[in-house]
């Protein structure tokens, strides 16, 4: 069963669907007991990192990502829900993340915000997501990002600047784009990430 969480933000509705084409089971839950023990856990974002912050804290999810890490079950985290899982956000103000990984997201340095619409990806190290769509394009809607390395395997996209586009770091996986919002690669993507549960 796929967990995807509930914590007041982000397209649950369409990533309950675009999930759901896996064959797995897809439920939308703010119960941590569910979200802990599911096979896999999205953890979906939109907005800004601090409202997202606040979310994860109101219902104290943050330690159930944390569990499913050292329990090494897989966690995918999308858009503003991968931000959060570094030590810090800078949009208007300092705010702490969940810590997964240390670096900040940092407003972008590009002539034209937010960086939305479709984009390549470069992939350093061996992957899984994207197996199969190395070349292919995903669609971004963000402002801020993640500029170092971090995890296992990275995959890198420009726009103005070269920012962290996914991580692949064991059970714990993320994309700053949206694989619900970018058709067939994106559900291939998906099926990637669901076929190792």
């Amino acid at each position: 069963m796929i967990a995807i969480l509930d914590y007041g933000s982000g397209n649950l509705r369409s990533a309950q669907r675009a999930f759901a084409t896996t064959g797995h089971d897809v439920h939308i839950t703010s119960d941590l007991e569910v979200a802990l023990k599911s096979d896999g856990l999205v953890v979906p974002g939109v907005g800004a990192f601090a409202a997202c912050m606040n979310g994860i804290n109101e219902i104290d999810a943050a330690d159930v990502i944390r569990q499913r890490q050292v329990a090494g079950k897989a966690t995918l985290g999308i858009c503003i829900g991968m931000q959060i899982l570094f030590s810090d956000g800078l949009e208007h103000g300092k705010h702490k993340g969940i810590g997964m990984w240390n670096g900040s997201i940092d407003a972008l340095d590009a002539p034209i915000l937010p960086h939305m619409g479709w984009n390549t990806v470069e992939v350093t190290g061996s992957t899984k997501l994207f197996k199969g769509v190395e070349k292919e394009s995903f669609y971004f809607v963000h402002s801020y990002a993640a500029k170092k390395s971090v995890g296992v395997t990275q995959a890198w996209t420009t726009h103005g600047e070269k920012f962290l586009a996914a991580v692949e770091d064991g059970p714990l996986s993320a994309t700053q784009f949206h694989p619900e919002k970018s058709g067939q690669a994106g559900l291939t993507l998906i099926a990637n990430w669901s076929a190792g549960l």
